[in-house]
This record gives C-alpha cells, structure tokens and sequence, in this order.
C-alpha cells in the first residue's frame, strides 16, 4: 500500500489529500501542519475575519470529522524538521514518519522587516496565518493609529479594514506608486483614489528609516524624508517569500521557490511541490504563483500524477481582493504589457485589459465580474479581441467570446 505523506496543512495540502481520496486512493496518507488548527483558508484573514464578520470555524477548508472519515491522519502543531530523502522519512517531534510517496506543500512566509529597523518591536505584526491576525484584532479600536508598511494588495486590504473601524491609517510605498510591482499605473491610481476618499493617508516614494519603541513596544516610524509618524502598532505588507528551507536542506534544487517537472516532480524520486512553494514550466520559463486558485489546480494535478495520470500542469492563474465595497478580480499574468485598453467606468464597474502587441494577457476588473469572465475566457481560450472593439463601450463583451 502506497503510503502518501503530505507536509504542508494550507490550501496546497489540503487539496492534495482530499483529491487523493476522491480518486480512490486507499493507502495512508498523512498530513502533517506546523500550525495547531486543521486547514483553513487564507483570504478571509485580512478581510472578513480581522474585520470580525466571520468566525474562526468559517474559515475551516474541511470540517474536522472529514479527515478522521477519510481516514486521513493529521499531525497538527508539529513541524517538520528534517526530509531524509534516501531512507525516505520525514522528522517531527522526534518521530521518523515513512512514506512512499511526499509532497511538500509548505507555502510561504511574510518577509518581516529588519530587527535593525525595529522590526522586533512588539505590536508589529505581519498578515499570514490565523495566529498572526488573533494577535493584532485587539488593537483594531476606533482613534487608534496604524502605520502599514508596503503599498501591495495585503497592505491595502488591511488598510480597508482598519479604515472600516475607524482607526488612522498611513501606508508607507517607498516605489512610485503603490500596486506598482503588481499591476498598471491605471490601477493604482483607482485603489489610491479608492483609499484616499475613505481617509487613508498614502504616502508614495516613502521609505521607512526605522521604527521607534518605548518599553520594546513600536510608538513610531521614522521615514526617510525625516518625518516621524506616530504610532500605536505597525502591519508590514513587504512581500512573502516560497518555504523552501525544508526542501533545501534535503538538497532538492531550489529556483525561486522548490524547481519541480510539468508533472510536479521535483529533483528528489518520489517528491512532489505544490502550490506557492513551488516553481514550474510555464511557456518556456518558469513561475512561482502566490493564490487560492494555484494552489488548488496544482496540488490536485499532482494528486492525479501520483496516481499515475502522467498529465502536465497548465496554469491559468487568478487571483481577487475585496476593499470596501469594491471587488477585484484578475485574470491572466501582465507581464510584457505595453498597452491598456479601458473600459468603462460604467457606474462602478471598470476594467483594464493588459496588451502586448495586441495580444490579450490579463484583465484588472474592479466590480465588473462579466469583464473578469470574458478576460478570463479569452484568455484561456489564446484568443486576443480587437482592442478598438474592446475599448467601444457599445462592445457587448460577451460576443468577443464567439
């Protein structure tokens, strides 16, 4: 019997072993997490959950009896800490855990701001698992000031968040612009419009000196044009980084993030990568995505390739963000655009749809799901519409798709 051994208890891990068994696997699989609680999910986190309009067992991916139904061991709390990929084990908590077949679903972790900086300062917090949001819920209270350091979709939600709740909030983007790493100039301008209308102060090209603590607790940033902005905690929205330590101390080949096949294969027999951890072919190249819908898709292949299917992985990356009223929906990768097409506002739906030479690569739809389906379709589909069809606001979006 084939014994399955997934580490990683996220969205990745998750889908692998429930995957597993729909498609009648009968061997043992074990799921191993370093956090104490079953799978959940992630987004919620800096949206409806620090927001308090959802409850923790809402977030769960599976309901707890799910995996004892399933027969699905979970080790919770117990972090791996070695990969032995000739005797094939894996170590937690002084235990040598065998398996025939291990994938490794380890996501990511927030890059932390220097301790030199201030870092370390308690009431700084960074916005990844459950624990890190129940730690700093207390101090989302009215008149409260909050200082988010990093201009990206995580800082910008929990921003939304704290504005809802009445806290003063400054976002310090030490680029241009925020999103600028993300997405065009034409949406940052609509989030930092979004932002500013709603009482959010964002600072751009601003970098941060240092924070200042008394007693070990942040009272203040310092930012590089010499500005001091009080403080009563900090958020740093600077990015997350593939968890990769595992995986490179078992000396498996590491290429922005765990390098893995167009199966899922990665450079140790029987290993296996999925989700934000891992890198793939993708049309010539490599990628590493950092989403819900990745983590799914790829872990499910990778579940269907054990099980010998033997069909290569093909992306179709999307991603979404919720601030205030407005939902953002993305479809496809922008990179190499050179053009924008615009379409509307039509009350509050626009869209921006990323060009390279006329051909199609992503669309950013804000409040316009039927814009982020078309994209989302054309994209899939390698078909590019006529950018002076698409631009006419007389276009009716749906019949690009014939």
């Amino acid at each position: 019997m084939t014994r399955i051994v997934v580490v990683g208890a996220g969205q990745a891990g998750a889908s692998v072993v429930a995957r597993l068994r729909a498609r009648g696997h009968d061997g043992p699989i074990t799921l191993i997490g370093a956090e104490p609680v079953p799978p959940y999910q992630r987004p919620p986190l800096s949206k409806a959950y620090l927001l308090g309009e959802m409850e923790a067992e809402r977030l769960l991916l599976r309901a707890p009896e799910f995996y004892a139904e399933n027969a699905i061991t979970l080790r919770l709390g117990q972090p791996v800490t070695a990969i032995d990929t000739m005797a094939q084990t894996v170590t937690l908590a002084g235990d040598a855990v065998p398996y025939d077949e291990l994938v490794l679903a380890t996501g990511s972790v927030p890059r932390r701001l220097p301790a030199a900086i201030g870092g370390d300062l308690r009431g700084v917090f960074t916005v990844r698992t459950l624990a890190d949001i129940d730690a700093m819920r207390p101090l989302f209270q009215p008149g409260k000031r909050l200082v988010i350091v990093g201009g990206g979709y995580i800082g910008l939600e929990a921003a939304a968040v704290a504005r809802k709740l009445g806290l003063e909030v400054t976002v310090l983007e030490m680029a241009p612009r925020i999103l600028q790493r993300v997405a065009a100039p034409e949406t940052s301008d609509y989030f930092r419009a979004l932002h500013t209308a709603r009482g959010v102060t964002i600072l751009e090209s601003t970098g941060l000196h240092r924070l200042l603590g008394t007693d070990g607790h942040v009272t203040a940033a310092r930012l590089t044009d010499g500005r001091e902005l009080p403080a009563d905690f900090g958020i740093a929205g600077v990015g997350i980084l593939p968890d990769t330590a595992l995986a490179q101390a078992a000396g498996l080949v590491i290429d922005n993030g765990i390098r893995t096949d167009e199966m899922g294969r990665t450079s140790a027999p029987h290993v296996w990568a999925a989700g934000d951890c891992a890198s793939f072919p993708w049309q010539g190249g490599r990628l590493r995505l950092e989403s819900v819908g990745n983590a799914i898709d790829q872990a499910e292949a990778v579940a269907d390739n054990i099980l010998g299917d033997g069909t290569p992985y093909v992306a179709a990356p999307w991603f979404w963000s919720d601030q205030y009223d407005c939902k953002l929906q993305i479809a496809g990768l922008n990179t190499g655009y050179d053009r924008i097409v615009t379409r509307g506002p039509d009350g509050d739906a626009v869209s921006f749809w990323y060009l390279a030479a006329d051909r199609l690569l992503a669309v950013d739809a804000m409040n316009d799901p039927r814009a982020y389906m078309v994209g989302k379709r054309l994209i899939e589909m390698g078909r590019s519409p006529d950018p002076v069809l698409l631009a006419d606001p007389a276009t009716n979006l749906k019949a690009l798709l014939k």
